[in-house]
């Protein structure tokens, strides 16, 4: 990322890109660009957007904690200069297309129904290694997320890495469009939003509108197996690509996953990347990795990268907080449990990933695996068989406990053996709950489940030690 101290905005650079007005002041200068003042910085223009709440009542308090302006769309709001627009989100998507049109970054967009934020990560990793790079915080992947990372991009970025994420059709072909990407990567179609698309075949077109971006002779990188494998392909060929790169454990793959292994410190694979043969190590857990990679190689040999450089910058990369992160947990009673908090999102197919995770790390002495689930949302009509289905993959893992949240999940405990049933809560505060009072000394927790399920709380209550502060009291 470029220092602070360099100037992202100026005033009239902002003015121009904007169409806008200027008040209260011209001469100001933005280090960085944001929307929430609880992480504002000194020198950020802060831009009042409207959402469950108005940004404009929180000008003042930006103005405060050092703003150099506010982008608005009301003039009257507070202290300070403003360049004032018709609409701060237009005006933010404005400033997007500028930076976009002023920089002649290598710009990759990543979708896919799992996995998308974990291969942005490991892509941003794999860019920054090789020069100046810029990519989306966190999952900021949305209608304001994307605009604000492109609006965030500096003029002498070399490559940026986009996250874009969908509940509905329609939007992905919108962010696709404003970010303009030369790489556009699809991870995985699975039932996600099924309950919005009606099909998997519905999921997949809504994905492949990231293709409807693509700048002329751009490169599409799509998996080179599953049921809508050759859907993709067919949509991506209809597209502005140039060429198409496919991953995955086919033979005759672009990038072909040869051999892949994963334990608690991470894997390590070998991957045929256009004939070539490259070994490479990362340090995120889980058999899942293995295709993450794989479109990481396929996207990174598209931005210009030697794959032996990207299978360097890998070793590195391992899971962030809710997506697979491993963490030791000192319980109170002595000994020690292993989390992992793979708490962020779920879907089938991810769900599965998971609980494959949590049968490839082996408890200590006496310890047992337990998978706490919450309940899948967003599945429609099929979320009943979708939850009891994984009673299978729980069971090839040699799980030993169940504890469920949420009243999806009840299919799953009608599902499960009777021995493997550790209790069904109403919710993740409940299970949280349940969860301390079994806890033992060589343990291994896997915590997952959809976001509004509830159990990232959890999750993160048992890597602060807090569910164990409160079990006390």
């Amino acid at each position: 990322m470029p220092e602070r101290s360099d100037p992202l905005w100026t005033a009239r650079e902002a003015l121009a890109a904007t169409a806008g007005r200027l008040a209260g002041g011209e001469d100001w200068r933005a280090t960085g660009v944001s929307i929430d003042t609880r992480s504002i910085r000194p020198g950020d223009l802060f831009v009042a957007l409207q959402d469950a709440r108005d940004g404009h009542d929180f000008v003042p308090d930006a103005m405060a904690r050092g703003a150099c302006a506010a982008l608005v769309s009301r003039e009257d709001c507070g202290p300070g200069p403003k360049l004032v627009v018709d609409d701060a989100l237009e005006g933010l998507r404005a400033l997007a297309r500028a930076a976009r049109d002023r920089s002649r970054a290598i710009r990759a967009a990543v979708t896919g129904s799992a996995g998308k934020t974990s291969v942005k990560d490991a892509l941003a990793a794999v860019f920054a290694a090789a020069g100046s790079a810029h990519w989306s915080e966190r999952s900021y992947n949305n209608h304001w997320g994307v605009p604000l990372t492109l609006a965030r991009m500096p003029k002498a970025t070399q490559r940026a890495a986009f996250e874009m994420g969908m509940n509905h059709a329609g939007e992905i072909r919108a962010l696709s469009t404003l970010v303009r990407p030369h790489v556009a990567v699809i991870t995985l179609i699975a039932p996600a939003h099924i309950e919005h698309l009606g099909s998997l075949e519905g999921i997949a077109r809504a994905k492949a509108e990231i293709f409807e971006g693509l700048a002329p002779d751009g490169v599409a990188v799509i998996p080179a197996e599953g049921e809508q494998a050759e859907l993709l392909l067919s949509l991506a060929k209809k597209s502005a690509a140039g060429f198409i790169l496919d991953f995955g454990f086919r033979a005759g793959a672009a990038v072909q996953v040869q051999a892949y292994e994963t334990g608690p410190d991470g894997g390590r694979g070998r991957v045929s990347v256009l004939g070539k043969q490259v070994d490479f190590r990362i340090a995120a857990t889980g058999a899942h990795w293995a295709m993450n990679a794989a479109a990481v190689f396929a996207a990174a040999i598209a931005a210009g990268i030697d794959a032996e450089a990207a299978a360097q910058a890998l070793a590195s990369v391992g899971a962030a907080a809710g997506r697979g992160q491993v963490r030791r947990i000192t319980l109170p009673g002595g000994g020690a449990a292993t989390l992992i908090d793979d708490s962020y999102n779920a879907n089938p197919v991810s769900m599965a990933a998971g609980v494959a995770t949590l049968g490839a790390t082996a408890p200590g002495p006496g310890g047992r695996r337990i998978a706490v689930l919450g309940e899948m949302l967003e599945l429609g009509a099929g979320a009943p068989a979708f939850h009891a289905a994984l009673a299978g993959p729980l069971q090839a893992a040699r799980t030993d406990l169940a504890l469920l949240s949420g009243a999806g999940m009840r299919h799953l405990h009608a599902a499960l053996p009777a021995p493997m049933r550790a209790g069904l809560a109403d919710n993740a505060e409940a299970a949280l709950s349940m969860l301390t009072d079994m806890l033992r000394d060589g343990d291994v927790v896997l915590v997952k489940g959809s976001n509004a399920s509830g159990v990232h709380r959890l999750a993160a209550a048992l890597a602060s030690g807090a569910a164990f502060d409160r079990q006390e009291a």
